[in-house]
């Protein structure tokens, strides 16, 4: 800095530093902490010098950045939860993704293979969620021919992707509902 008030914004920065982390002890009660509050605020303060009025008072300046960037922090960290240990992670799982996709694209091919009477039962009744007697009536059919219907077409699309139980899904998977809304063969729910 060749200018003489940008070596006295450095110089009056500097000179504030002690008073700058006896205040952050005074925030974070740790003196770690303490350091990287500090740090925090000569990184955004010299970040935004341009934005400090000369003549105002640098160090009231500073001083309202550090409590900024405490209590922002602060914020951020009420949301967090501890985990040193590991145990809350380890116990996360996601289930590949492409599991799921290809799960579908089994199911959409085996769906395509069902007479079409047993696809349109199974699709009210499983898929739109309709009752017996809504699909009995969009389908101008009896209800005991739509239940028929749907049974035969459960049966037939566990036949088709060999299916013994719903559990042998993961929760990603798409067509699960279908296959366990309509009741039996739903040998774990």
């Amino acid at each position: 800095m060749d200018d003489p008030a940008g070596r006295r914004m450095k110089e009056d920065i500097l000179s504030a530093v002690p008073a700058l982390r006896a205040f952050a002890m005074s925030l974070a009660g740790n003196p770690d902490r303490a350091d990287d509050l500090v740090q925090e605020t000569l990184l955004k303060a010299w970040a935004n010098r341009d934005s400090f009025t000369p003549g105002t008072n640098v160090s009231a300046w500073l001083f309202t950045i550090l409590r900024n960037v405490f209590y922002s922090e602060h914020r951020k960290r009420r949301r967090e939860v501890e985990d040193a240990d590991g145990q809350m992670a380890a116990r996360l799982a996601t289930h590949p993704s492409q599991d799921g996709h290809m799960d579908l694209v089994d199911f959409r091919s085996a769906l395509q293979q069902l007479l079409p009477d047993q696809r349109e039962a199974l699709i009210l009744i499983g898929g739109s969620g309709l009752s017996y007697e809504e699909a009995a009536q969009i389908c101008g059919c009896a209800v005991g021919t739509i239940k028929s219907r749907v049974n035969r077409a459960r049966n037939r699309l566990a036949e088709l992707l060999s299916v013994r139980s719903t559990g042998e899904f993961g929760p990603e998977s798409q067509w699960k509902p279908a296959l366990g809304a309509m009741g039996g063969r739903n040998d774990d729910a």
